[in-house]
C-alpha cells in the first residue's frame, strides 16, 4: 500500500462527538493527531470548542473532507450512517476508522472494501478488544498451544443499560466479543445460531444467545444483555490442557486467569482435574490509546489494520446470519453458504450467497439457486433445476427435475411442478380463489399440478384449481382459469386452445404431426394428445 503522506501531528478527524466519540477525540487529541472534529449538534460544538481550542470544528461534513490537513477520518455516528459517510470519506481520498459494525449489510461492507483498495487507503473498523493488552496476550498464550486444543469458547457481557431503540442488543454488545472470538478460532463459522427475548419493546431484542460452529470442531457462544442486575465481561477459553478467563470487571492484575484444568479419562469414564489458577502479569496500556495510535501507524507507515474491512465483514457476517436466526425463532444458519442448513443436500448443489434456505428443504444434486431467492421450509427441489432471481417456492411444495424457473417467480403452497417444466420470468400462481386480507384462508388452498415438460410463458397467470397438461405451451401473459389437455397451446386472456405443440416445441400440423421432428400424436379422449412415434 502506497504512503499518500507521513503522519506528523494534526491529520486525523473524529466525525461524531456523542459518547464514545468523546473517548476518540480525547485519546486522538492526546496523541497529537487531532486537526478537526464534526457533528450535528452545536451545543456539542461549542463544548468541543472549549475542550479542544486549537482543533477545528464543524457541523458539515463537506468542511471535514476539503479541511487540507486532514488525511484520515474516524467515524463515531449510528451504524445506520457509516457506510455513507465511510464511502463519501474514501471517495475523497481520506483513510477510514469506522467504529463498529463497519456497515449494516454485507453489501455495503464489500463496497468499502473495493473502495478502499481502488483508492489504495487504510480501512479500519473499530473492533476495540482486539487490541486490549490482556486479550493480545490470551490470543499469544492459546496460539502457542499452552491451552491445549481449543474444545469452546464463550463470552458474557452483561449490564443494566445504556439501552438503546436504534439497534438491538445483538449488534450494540456482541460484535466485540465475535471478534475475539473469531480472531481466536482462525476460521469463520459454519453455522449461527441465535435466541433472544423482548421484553422492553415487542421488536428489539434485549437479551440474546448466539451460538457458533466450526468446521474444526470449535464450538462459541456470546450471550449478551442490557437488563442484567451487575456488570458482567469475560471471555472464557477452554482447551483439552489448560483453561483461561479474560474477566474484563477485575483489576488489571486480575484480569487474566489461567486454569491447568484437565479432563482424564479413567477406564472409560472422564475424570475432571484441577490446578490453581495462575495469573498472567501484562503491563497496563489504555486499549482505546493502543487503538488509536495503530491506526495513526497504520497511515503513517502504510501497513494494513489489524481489524481492517475483510475483518470486519467477517463479524458482520456472523452478526447478519444471527439476526436471521433471531427472526426465524433459532433457526440454524448455514454460514458458508449465508444460507439456512438445507439437511444433507449434495456438494454439488449451488447456493447463491444472499439466497435463503430454510430447515427442512430437499435440493437435488446439480440444482442451482441464484440471488436473493427463498426457499420455504419443508419444499423439495429435484436434480439439475435453475432457480433464477427473487424466487419464492414453498413452504411445502415439490418440484421435479430438470426444472427451469425464472426471475420473479413465487411457487406458493398447493403447487406442484413435475419434471422438466419450464417457468418464465414472472410467471404467477395463485393458491386461494377468493382472498382476503383480513381473512385466513389457508384450510382452502386449490392445488395446481404443472405436468411433465409443461412451459408456461412469461407473465402467465396460473389461477389455481387445475391442472397443466404434459408438455403443454402457456403464452406469455396467458391466463389460465381451467385444466389445459395435454400438448395444448393455450393463449389470451382468458386462455383458449389455439393449436397443438410437440414435445420439442413446435406446432403440430393437421395430422397431428411435427413437421420438426417428426413425432406423431393421436388423441386421447380429454387429456390432449398422447405420443405414439
Amino acid at each position: 500500500m502506497a504512503n499518500k503522506s507521513p503522519v506528523k501531528n494534526k491529520n486525523i478527524a473524529v466525525i461524531g462527538a456523542g459518547n464514545w466519540g468523546k473517548n476518540l477525540i480525547r485519546n486522538f487529541s492526546e496523541l497529537h493527531a487531532l486537526s478537526a472534529l464534526s457533528d450535528k449538534s452545536a451545543s456539542v460544538l461549542k463544548e468541543m470548542r472549549k475542550l479542544y481550542p486549537s482543533c477545528d470544528c464543524y457541523l458539515s461534513l463537506k468542511d471535514v473532507l476539503s479541511h487540507p490537513k486532514v488525511e484520515a477520518v474516524v467515524i463515531a455516528t449510528p451504524a445506520e450512517t457509516h457506510f455513507l459517510l465511510a464511502r463519501e470519506a474514501l471517495l475523497s481520498g481520506k483513510h477510514v476508522f469506522v467504529e463498529k459494525p463497519m456497515t449494516l449489510t454485507e453489501k455495503d461492507a464489500e463496497e468499502l472494501i473495493a473502495l478502499a483498495t481502488k483508492q489504495d487507503l487504510i480501512l479500519m473498523v473499530g473492533h476495540l478488544l482486539q487490541h486490549h493488552p490482556v486479550f493480545v496476550k490470551l490470543k499469544q498464550i492459546a496460539s502457542t498451544g499452552e491451552l491445549g486444543r481449543i474444545h469452546y469458547i464463550y463470552s458474557h457481557r452483561l449490564n443494566l443499560g445504556k439501552i438503546r431503540r436504534e439497534e438491538n442488543i445483538l449488534w450494540s454488545f456482541a460484535p466485540h466479543d465475535i471478534s475475539m472470538i473469531l480472531s481466536l478460532a482462525g476460521e469463520e463459522p459454519e453455522s449461527v445460531l441465535a435466541t433472544g427475548g423482548n421484553y422492553l419493546h415487542k421488536k428489539i431484542a434485549d437479551v440474546t444467545t448466539t451460538h457458533l460452529e466450526f468446521s474444526s470442531g470449535l464450538k462459541a457462544h456470546v450471550f449478551v444483555s442490557w437488563l442484567h442486575p451487575f456488570k458482567d465481561q469475560k471471555l472464557v477459553v477452554v482447551g483439552d490442557q489448560k483453561m483461561a478467563v479474560f474477566d474484563d470487571t477485575l483489576p488489571w492484575e486480575e484480569k487474566l486467569l489461567v486454569y491447568p484444568h484437565s479432563v482424564k479419562w479413567d477406564h472409560n469414564i472422564p475424570v475432571p482435574t484441577r490446578g490453581t489458577p495462575e495469573r498472567v502479569a501484562v503491563p497496563y496500556s489504555e486499549p482505546l490509546k493502543l487503538e488509536c495510535q495503530h491506526f495513526i501507524d497504520c497511515v503513517s507507515e502504510g501497513k494494513p489494520a489489524l481489524t481492517d474491512g475483510a475483518e470486519g465483514l467477517r463479524v458482520l457476517r456472523v452478526l447478519n446470519a444471527a439476526e436471521r436466526s433471531l427472526d426465524a425463532n433459532g433457526l440454524r444458519i448455514d454460514l458458508q453458504r449465508n444460507t439456512a442448513s438445507a439437511g444433507k443436500n449434495p456438494a454439488s448443489v449451488f447456493v447463491h450467497p444472499t439466497a435463503v434456505i430454510d430447515e427442512g428443504v430437499e435440493i437435488g444434486a446439480d440444482t442451482k439457486i441464484w440471488h436473493s431467492s427463498h426457499i420455504l421450509y419443508n419444499s423439495m427441489i429435484g436434480k439439475n433445476c435453475s432457480i433464477g432471481q427473487n424466487v419464492v417456492i414453498g413452504p411445502d411444495v415439490t418440484i421435479g427435475n430438470g426444472c427451469k424457473i425464472q426471475n420473479n417467480v413465487s411457487v406458493y403452497k398447493g403447487v406442484t411442478l413435475e419434471d422438466a417444466v419450464f417457468c418464465g420470468p414472472s410467471v404467477v400462481f395463485t393458491n386461494v380463489i377468493n382472498p382476503r386480507a383480513e381473512i385466513r384462508r389457508m384450510s382452502e388452498i386449490k392445488t395446481t399440478l404443472v405436468k411433465k415438460g409443461a412451459t408456461l410463458g412469461a407473465n402467465a397467470t396460473i389461477v389455481c384449481g387445475h391442472t397443466i397438461g404434459s408438455y403443454a405451451f402457456v403464452a406469455a401473459g396467458a391466463v389460465i382459469t381451467r385444466d389445459v389437455p395435454a400438448h395444448a397451446l393455450m393463449a389470451g386472456n382468458p386462455a383458449r386452445q389455439k393449436d397443438w405443440i410437440c414435445q420439442c416445441g413446435y406446432k403440430l400440423n393437421a395430422k397431428h404431426q411435427c413437421p420438426q421432428c417428426g413425432n406423431r400424436y393421436k388423441m386421447k379422449a380429454k387429456l390432449g394428445l398422447q405420443k405414439v412415434s
